[in-house]
């Protein structure tokens, strides 16, 4: 067993108050920004919908002590803000104390499990508003996949802007990931078509009774400036499982420039790169700040 997971163990089990008092005694970030004025996030609640894949292996995110090395590293980097992810993960941070200084943003809705028949009616299993107050957390993220073609959509759209509404009461951000997705041969896939990912861009701004805290988390696709001109919502471009470093990185400086973007939400590709390498994939992304 690696210090960290011992030392996770250990408290959860002697002493499970310690995750409150950590949370209690957490530096909490001045700003969501860097030196660089962007916001450099570390994404890590893949494992709680069930998606524990990283390239040719299905289980790469399923070891935690092994995810939990990487995080660290990741959040040690310059440039780092902060992180986003499920309560388990982010308690374990907190026990291993390397949130300090860092914007923290909680994952809300994972009962869409990758793969299954029932993956549109995502609803809300993980953080509530809340909770992320209670925490002295930054705020809260949801997936919002726009299924056309699934019933459950309605719902999927009401309990987002619920929760958007609960966490701008709270001048907390919430952080909408947007999708247009559909079945194909009996799995939901996302359109990521310039036009699709507008589309579902224009629903997403307008979800919720307020919207003064409300950020959108993107992908990165052709044509990111009309993409981008589509709402005045502050963005967090997400990384997405990259297959060509070389030309994710170059995609993501290009958008970075449109004034809406205010910086990244990268996890996979930062934290299990093809080399190993976690300090240079990081650091190269921060660079692109």
């Amino acid at each position: 067993m690696s210090d960290h997971l011992s030392r996770i163990v250990t408290a959860r089990v002697g002493d499970p108050g310690a995750v409150a008092a950590a949370a209690t005694r957490r530096v909490k970030a001045t700003s969501m920004f860097g030196e660089h004025g962007k916001a450099m996030i570390i994404a890590a609640d893949h494992p709680a919908r069930g998606a524990n894949a990283v390239g040719a292996d299905p289980c790469a995110m399923a070891d935690r002590s092994r995810l939990l090395d990487r995080l660290c590293v990741a959040l040690d980097r310059p440039g780092v803000t902060g992180v986003l992810a499920t309560a388990d993960i982010i308690e374990d941070l907190l026990l291993l104390g390397v949130l300090d200084g860092k914007s923290v943003f909680g994952s809300m809705n994972r009962a869409g499990l990758a793969g299954s028949v029932f993956e549109i009616d995502d609803r809300f299993t993980g953080y509530d508003a809340a909770t992320i107050a209670e925490m002295g957390f930054d705020g809260g993220k949801m997936l919002t996949r726009i299924a056309l073609d699934d019933p459950a959509t309605p719902s999927v759209l009401e309990n987002t802007a619920r929760a958007v509404d609960e966490l701008n009461d709270r001048q907390l951000i919430a952080l909408v990931e947007p999708f247009l997705s559909s079945w194909q041969d009996g799995r939901i896939r996302n359109d990521l078509s310039t036009d699709a990912v507008i589309k579902s861009i224009t629903i997403a701004s307008g979800l919720g009774r307020r919207t003064a805290y409300t950020w959108l988390k993107l992908p990165v696709v052709d044509d990111m400036e009309r993409v981008l001109a589509s709402s005045t919502l502050p963005a967090l471009l997400l990384g997405g499982e990259v297959k060509d470093a070389d030309a994710a990185f170059a995609s993501w400086g290009k958008a970075l420039k449109q004034p809406t973007a205010q910086g990244l939400v990268v996890g996979r590709s930062l934290l299990y790169p093809s080399d190993g390498d976690v300090a240079g994939a990081v650091d190269r992304a921060v660079s692109l700040l």
